[in-house]
């Protein structure tokens, strides 16, 4: 039998089949939901369980046990068990639909042993102003996609990458060997649901890990400057001091801009380092022991954003103030299957 769902915002509806996903129930029937990866990782597809059940194939990586029993649910993977009504975000009517252009690489430049800084120019996208966060794919010869955020903010055509290489990935291994300035692309953007949201007051405590730096560095460069610029606190987590890779720019902003703070966290550091070791998700809980007025804004490997997730609830900041981005889950692994 098919469900009846209802848009709580709007009161509009729309009917689901059996087994269907919500997700593809709603895009059939014209409402966008917001979403990204689609198969439960990134968590941007999260609705609010207002009536009704659901249930999932397998537990989606992207919910937390703490968002679940809050009510919320990922459309991409729920699947109605009753009428259902629902609290859902729609992309707005101005939403820019992705889009492939040609790219050419202007530069590559190594920014550590294993991370390197990709410029393309992108002449037809000179117009598209994608929301820092957000992130484009490169499509492959095969068709399929390798995807990675923009680690700077909009600024002409140029567009900003910092590509970790993934051992025996297709793409990140050729980008060392292969690609020189001047070669072309396709690819296609703007993608994703990661971004900064301008309504909120709330301090800002921003979580990376790795190369999800990217686009948290894309959020807070363009805020940085603003006249009333919220107060930010960024923890990077790697593993190794060679890992920081943009660790002096960091520094330099930290000295440079009141609202901004810096806490770089080596998991494995070598004796010598004097900074903050073990998990970032615990220098963060170990510095707040209250989040409630913050925001917080998590990227990085799947068990960083759940264990984020899980810690900082606990920790009074709110399901509904956490935004994330599964970086690697979504982006740089996809390249090792290649």
């Amino acid at each position: 039998m098919t469900y009846r769902i209802t848009l709580a915002d709007t009161a509009e509806t729309f009917d689901v089949q059996p087994g269907e996903p919500l997700l593809d129930a709603a895009e059939r029937a014209g409402f966008p939901l917001v979403h990204d990866c689609r198969f439960g990782g990134c968590g941007a597809c999260r609705i609010k369980l207002l009536e009704g059940q659901v249930a999932y194939e397998e537990m989606p990586m992207g919910l937390s046990e703490e968002e679940e029993q809050e009510g919320y649910a990922l459309a991409c993977q729920a699947v109605a068990q009753s009428d259902l009504t629902i609290s859902a975000d729609v992309f707005p009517a101005g939403y820019i639909p992705p889009d492939y252009h040609e790219a050419t690489i202007v530069s590559l430049e190594k920014l550590s042993h294993d991370v390197t800084h990709l410029v393309l120019s992108i002449p037809s996208a000179s117009e598209v102003r994608f929301l820092p966060g957000q992130y484009l794919n490169i499509m492959l010869d095969d068709g399929t996609p390798r995807s990675f955020s923009m680690a700077s903010p909009p600024r002409s055509d140029l567009f900003d990458f910092h590509i970790r290489r993934v051992p025996g990935g297709y793409f990140t291994e050729r980008l060392n060997t292969h690609y020189q300035p001047g070669d072309t692309l396709d690819v296609e953007l703007p993608l994703g649901a990661f971004r900064h949201d301008a309504e909120s007051t709330n301090r800002l405590l921003m979580v990376a890990g790795g190369t999800g730096l990217a686009p948290v560095k894309s959020i807070i460069e363009s805020l940085k400057d603003e006249p009333h610029a919220p107060h930010i606190t960024l923890y990077w987590g790697v593993r190794r001091a060679e890992d920081l890779y943009l660790d002096e720019l960091l520094q330099h902003w930290a000295r440079t801009l009141p609202h901004f703070h810096y806490i770089p966290v080596l998991s494995d550091a070598d004796p010598e380092w004097e900074g903050r070791r073990g998990f970032v998700h615990e220098a963060v809980c170990q510095d707040h022991p209250d989040l409630s007025e913050f925001d917080a804004y998590l990227c990085g490997p799947p068990p960083m954003i759940a264990a984020a997730k899980s810690n900082f609830a606990e920790r009074g900041l709110s399901v509904e103030r956490i935004f994330s981005d599964s970086f690697n889950f979504t982006h740089e692994l996809n390249d090792s299957v290649a």
